[in-house]
């Protein structure tokens, strides 16, 4: 199995056990991984935020192959431009 393939075999649902498998050290179930494992698990990660996903997010592989990173401006502006989900005041709680 070529790289291509395996990128396109993994679901969601697997990048995410894989992602969370690669920033915590362990499986969602508490499993520890093996340091082989983890860097595997990076490794699949990125190729399928290059390949797959190609996320516009601070910090994660872009389609090019590069890690996106933003200036505070640029970040300033997305989270800007970004619709509230809930505004609060102090007197509500």
């Amino acid at each position: 199995m070529n790289i291509e393939q395996l990128v396109n075999n993994i679901t969601p649902e697997l990048y995410e056990r894989l992602q969370y498998g690669a920033a915590t050290g362990k499986w969602p179930d508490g499993t520890p991984l093996m340091p082989e494992q983890r860097d595997q698990a990076i490794q699949a990660v990125m190729l399928y935020q290059a390949k797959i996903e190609k996320s516009e997010q601070q910090f994660t592989v872009g389609a090019d192959g590069h890690i996106v990173q933003k200036s505070k401006q640029e970040l300033k502006r997305q989270f800007a431009s970004s619709n509230d989900i809930a505004r609060f005041n102090q007197n509500d709680i």
